[in-house]
């Protein structure tokens, strides 16, 4: 098939699917004589793969050094990519009865207990874990996981409280007194679970814009958030020194 063709059938842009090519992501098996694209059954099983990766929130990098693997075996990535989308549906259902019950108690139908409120959201697996394993080392993300563990849900709950807190100020100056006030109270917050220096937390800030998984996270609380975070972080790094 070609590069058209295949784009008309899984509705992925032409331009993506150039983009999986130039970084080896996806490379067609042949070429015409007119050197268009052509993809093979085997390219085809290729990207869907690598769109339920996509759905479950992998990085192009990730996911290249997933199929890059010697060990890679398609049928058990496949079952792996099922038991992790089935997973996915379980939390989704609990959010939607959730969010049900939300909107019943808002038109005065239903009256919620507080553990109603958040029966659905799970902050227990990191996604990022294994990432800073190699980046820290276990000895820092086993302490910070212990200490997660001591507050519970409620570490969530005042997560989520700081995020929209600041999505409300990301429109003012970075360095402005109200937005340097809400960012000291996410140094103080990552402080509970780590040990962040300034310039520590300065570098997170980058991550932030740099890491297309933090960015997207992040912005589902206010496009640009990711971004506001990361020079008002750098700000009360810089103040703080």
């Amino acid at each position: 098939m070609k590069v058209k063709e295949v784009s008309q059938l899984t509705g992925v842009s032409v331009r993506t699917l150039h983009h999986y090519d130039d970084i080896g992501l996806l490379t067609p098996d042949d070429l015409t004589e007119a050197c268009y694209r052509l993809y093979s059954d085997d390219n085809l099983a290729t990207l869907q793969q690598i769109l339920f990766f996509r759905a479950l929130g992998f990085p192009l990098k990730k996911i290249k050094e997933l199929l890059d693997s010697p060990s890679f075996d398609r049928q058990e990535v496949f079952e792996m990519q099922r038991e992790m989308l089935m997973d996915k549906r379980k939390q989704l259902d609990s959010m939607i009865a959730t969010i049900e019950k939300t909107i019943q108690q808002g038109k005065g139908g239903y009256t919620m207990t507080n553990e109603e409120k958040f029966k659905g959201f799970d902050f227990s697996k990191n996604p990022y874990e294994q990432e800073a394993r190699e980046r820290w080392g276990d000895k820092a993300v086993n302490a910070s996981n212990k200490k997660a563990a001591k507050f519970g849900p409620e570490l969530g709950e005042e997560m989520n409280r700081i995020y929209f807190k600041l999505a409300s100020l990301r429109h003012l100056d970075p360095a402005s007194v109200e937005a340097q006030a809400g960012i000291e109270e996410w140094y103080d917050f990552l402080n509970k679970m780590g040990n962040y220096s300034l310039e520590a937390f300065a570098g997170l800030g980058q991550m932030y814009v740099d890491d297309e998984r933090f960015t997207k996270n992040i912005d589902q609380f206010g496009e640009g958030l990711a971004v506001f975070m990361r020079e008002a972080m750098g700000v009360y790094a810089e103040q703080g020194k």
